[in-house]
């Protein structure tokens, strides 16, 4: 395993939440024990339950505390409900079989169509070593999935087509630059805990507000996604970096 990957999640959010100007974009995220999800419970109707180490949103649950009394579960494409906590929490620790894994609190995406989308901001170091963020991509969840991961069923779209409903062009290029903004930002605070990093996939979601909201950050994104964009003058130079650093050959 290289220097420049980090496996788990907790270690990547520590440093974001130890920042000042990071830790207000992530939601409350904490390791996974029965007291400490009970506690985002009363305090979130969603949260988000995800392996430590993991990819592809392979594992992630969603827990939703229903206004009738008890919980829904969400794993995969399957849905169960419980009468209460104990029973859910139970059926989570059979679901996780011994391995580590974090509570998150739910962020209400934004929507395409019904189906929720959040966005990956690729951060890489030029070749003249600065952070640049070299491509912004959405991703729509698969109809049933809790995740919007592209190799989940997730679809790869341009976030301009996908903000049209909500906002005009001028604020949809705004909404761009502080995205990225936001993913330098991360990297910068990422590098001083890790300095072997060159390249950074961070996953926003932007709630109703447009608040951006950092879920996750990737120490090996995923370069090819942006072939996807119908500029493919985005993935031209997200390659080009990758191989300036030793990514790709």
């Amino acid at each position: 395993m290289s220097s420049s990957y980090i496996g788990s999640k907790w270690s990547k959010t520590l440093p974001l939440l130890r920042n000042a100007e990071t830790r207000r974009w992530v939601p409350e995220t904490a390791r996974l024990s029965k007291e400490k999800l009970r506690s985002l419970l009363r305090r979130y109707e969603t949260v988000y339950v995800k392996p430590e180490h993991g990819t592809f949103g392979i594992g992630v649950m969603r827990v939703r505390r229903l206004a009738e009394g008890g919980y829904e579960l969400r794993h995969g494409t399957k849905r169960a409900t419980y009468p209460n906590y104990d029973r859910l929490y139970g059926t989570l620790v059979r679901l996780k079989r011994g391995r580590s894994y974090l509570a998150q609190q739910g962020i209400k995406l934004l929507k395409h169509k019904g189906r929720r989308f959040d966005v990956r901001v690729m951060v890489q170091r030029s070749p003249r070593m600065r952070w640049e963020a070299t491509g912004v991509i959405a991703r729509v969840a698969a109809p049933g999935k809790v995740v919007t991961n592209y190799h989940n069923g997730g679809t790869p779209m341009p976030l301009e087509k996908l903000l049209k409903p909500y906002m005009n062009a001028n604020a949809i290029a705004g909404q761009i630059r502080s995205l990225k903004r936001t993913g330098v930002k991360v990297a910068k605070v990422i590098k001083r805990r890790f300095p072997g990093i060159r390249e950074l996939g961070v996953d926003v979601g932007l709630d109703r507000t447009f608040t951006p909201w950092i879920i996750e950050v990737n120490t090996r994104p995923d370069p090819y996604i942006f072939r996807k964009l119908p500029d493919k003058s985005v993935v031209r130079k997200v390659i080009r970096y990758a191989r300036a650093y030793g990514r790709i050959q």
